[in-house]
């Protein structure tokens, strides 16, 4: 499943469905939990339930239910799950045992969960759990925002925008937990839709650091995120040639390349890009 760019939708706001579905990402986010205050979740379930019965304008659409330590998750589930939706949006995760309560939930439907895996002080210390429940996850993403609500902390930034220490840790470990999980790495959100030279660095880091990609708050973030997370012509021309070099030289753990020494990293590396645009 190609996750580069995931645009989140409250899920009471229907209107806003076809619009954010042809905005090109790769999937939406019909979100039940923080965009939808608790008198309008019937109203987001119906309307989810509305959209999945249709054709869904071919886009990939998750639903983020609400946390699983509340009592709202049973009647998202229910509203939801006739309409087969493609995937799960698990909020306040804590671990492979919160993918393992939502996937008993779930009445032996299977379907990728997508677990935001550090909004709570304990989510962070169960980074590592992912592998053991890789087969039910499409990717592992983090907030900054829930996290230092729930400790106290004044803000998860700087003045300038970037993270401040704590946030940047939990980041970090979220992506190698991605990726010892054998997952999708997705970044979190960028909050600023008035900024698209900010957005284009943050997607270009994102990438840079190892994420696959990356959740929208605004139709107009897609094309840059999507932009961000797509190999170049020049990066797919020099994988290509990596691979080549090491074809041609079965049994070589290093050679040169442009005048560059390459090894096998390299070859690992190149193989990644290579997928991406298969």
């Amino acid at each position: 499943m190609k996750l580069r760019s995931l645009l989140f939708v409250p899920a009471d706001r229907p209107e806003r469905f076809a619009k954010a579905a042809a905005s090109g990402a790769d999937a939406l986010i019909l979100d039940l939990e923080d965009s939808v205050a608790p008198e309008k979740k019937d109203v987001g379930r119906t309307a989810i339930a509305e959209w999945l019965a249709g054709d869904r304008a071919g886009v990939t659409t998750f639903v983020r239910v609400n946390p699983l330590d509340g009592d709202l998750t049973d009647a998202d589930l229910a509203a939801v799950l006739p309409g087969r939706p493609d995937g799960l949006l698990l909020p306040k995760a804590e671990g492979a045992k919160s993918v393992e309560a939502l996937v008993a939930k779930l009445g032996g439907v299977s379907l990728p969960i997508l677990p935001i895996a550090t909004e709570t002080p304990a989510a962070i210390f169960q980074l590592g759990s992912y592998g053991a429940v890789a087969s039910h996850l499409a990717g592992l993403t983090w907030g900054a925002e829930d996290l230092p609500a729930a400790i106290g902390a004044a803000t998860s930034r700087e003045a300038d925008g970037s993270y401040t220490a704590p946030y940047e840790l939990v980041r970090s470990l979220t992506l190698f937990g991605a990726h010892a999980a054998g997952s999708q790495a997705i970044e979190t959100v960028f909050p600023r839709i008035d900024a698209p030279e900010a957005l284009a660095a943050y997607v270009a880091r994102a990438r840079r650091d190892g994420f696959t990609g990356m959740m929208a708050i605004h139709p107009a973030q897609v094309a840059t995120i999507n932009a961000g997370f797509t190999p170049t012509e020049a990066e797919v021309a020099h994988a290509r040639a990596v691979i080549d070099a090491f074809a041609a030289n079965p049994g070589v753990g290093a050679l040169k390349l442009d005048g560059k020494m390459i090894d096998r990293p390299h070859l690992v590396q190149a193989q990644r890009i290579i997928a991406q645009v298969a």
